[in-house]
């Protein structure tokens, strides 16, 4: 193997690392159990309402210092320092859940909240070492690669901690909430271990601009706006991240609302986690076969179809073929959202524009929710909010074709 294939596969490793805390913990068991085993004392409205504040407060921190972050990554050469520090910030709080006691809820939220703030957080830095990886024409393939092992590595793991809970005097724990509690010390393990390839493999330089950090995050904010090419792109990409990420956050509540039991959507879950790994590696593949913004195109087509399927979703059959087809373009769209922007901006500064790009992704869970959540209060048929979205993947699509990127045909 050469010593570029080696940094390229220790990188992506990462995304195998995280994901472990995006779907066991984030997506799979802190909610239910948060509800059930640390706040139950809770009415349900302030439950609902504390992890609300969870989810707000890990982004808005995480959006008030990655780009500033970024900016000194890049002229100290820190990112991978600093990607350590939020591994082991967010592996560290994950693993720590597994000692929280019944009923001791504050302090499982504050922890729940340290660990996503490590995992947003994190994700920036890892994002930005993609340039220090490969060649331009070589990062869809790189990025695809990356979310290809998350989807895989992350599903395997939550496969094995949904066996745990259901039958947990297998593995030698005495009941449900044993199994979940050590899931979330499993992860924490999972996720420091399989970071080790990147730390030990990949390598980045510092990038001296001058000036202070201040300074450079307003340097950077101001190309932001003159670059039209990153303007457009980041515009389109908040857009239409946005309404994958709704679909995403609300797939499993639209699930319930339709009468289908939780087991049959965590099935679903699942079967998003494990096509998305070959999904995502051949979307990468095509990318450069057929161009990047092409399949970008194909993955905003399928999502809209999709939304359009939900209106008549009726049966849990339908339900599981609308995630297949989800699962088909959902790493696509991400893997080639990261890629395609790589090559939009100046290498040498990635870790700063990277912040930018995540900070719009933090943005880009607050406008989806809200205005299916509007939508829902004004009219009586909860299958009409998910209609809303279709506008997001239009109007992206439409900024995305404006976007001219350097030196490629499909631009």
């Amino acid at each position: 193997m050469t010593t570029d294939r080696r940094r390229q596969i220790a990188w992506a490793f990462y995304d195998w690392a995280n994901s472990a805390f995006a779907t066991t913990v984030m997506a799979g068991f802190f909610p239910l159990f948060f509800a059930q085993y640390w706040a139950g004392s809770l009415a349900e409205g302030e439950r609902t309402f504390w992890l609300g504040v969870a989810s707000s407060v890990s982004s808005i921190v995480v959006m008030l210092i990655a780009p500033l972050l970024g900016g000194l990554a890049d002229r100290k050469g820190l990112k991978k320092r600093l990607l350590f520090v939020s591994t082991l910030l967010g592996a560290g709080a994950s693993a720590a859940l597994y000692g929280v006691a019944q009923g001791h809820w504050l302090l499982a939220l504050l922890l729940f909240t340290l660990g996503a703030i490590g995992y947003f957080a994190g994700t920036s830095f890892y994002d930005s070492l993609i340039v220090s990886v490969g060649r331009p024409q070589e990062l869809d393939r790189i990025s695809a690669l990356g979310y290809g092992l998350g989807y895989l590595g992350g599903g395997l793991l939550f496969a094995l901690n949904v066996f745990m809970f259901q039958s947990p005097q297998t593995f030698g724990l005495a009941d449900g909430a044993s199994a979940v509690l050590t899931s979330f010390l499993m992860v924490g393990i999972w996720w420091m271990l399989f970071s080790l390839p990147l730390f030990r493999y990949v390598r980045e330089q510092a990038s001296p601009t001058g000036g202070s950090d201040w300074h450079e995050l307003a340097r950077t904010f101001r190309d932001v706006l003159t670059m039209k090419p990153v303007l457009f792109f980041l515009a389109a990409y908040w857009l239409y991240i946005d309404a994958v990420d709704t679909i995403i956050r609300m797939a499993v509540d639209y699930g319930v609302k339709l009468g289908f039991e939780p087991g049959a959507l965590i099935k679903a879950l699942l079967l998003v986690q494990f096509l998305g790994f070959p999904a995502a590696i051949v979307y990468g593949w095509l990318a450069q076969r057929f161009g990047t913004r092409r399949m970008i195109y194909v993955a905003l087509a399928i999502y809209g179809g999709v939304t359009l399927w939900s209106y008549t979703l009726d049966t849990i059959a339908e339900f599981y073929a609308m995630a297949a087809a989800i699962a088909l373009v959902q790493g696509g769209v991400q893997s080639l959202s990261r890629s395609y922007y790589a090559r939009l901006i100046p290498a040498e500064r990635s870790g700063q524009f990277f912040g930018f790009y995540n900070m719009l992704g933090k943005f880009a869970a607050v406008l989806g929710p809200i205005v299916v959540g509007q939508t829902a209060l004004m009219v009586d048929n909860q299958r009409i909010p998910i209609l809303t979205l279709l506008p997001f993947f239009v109007i992206g699509g439409w900024l995305l074709s404006r976007v001219q990127e350097p030196g490629r045909a499909d631009a």
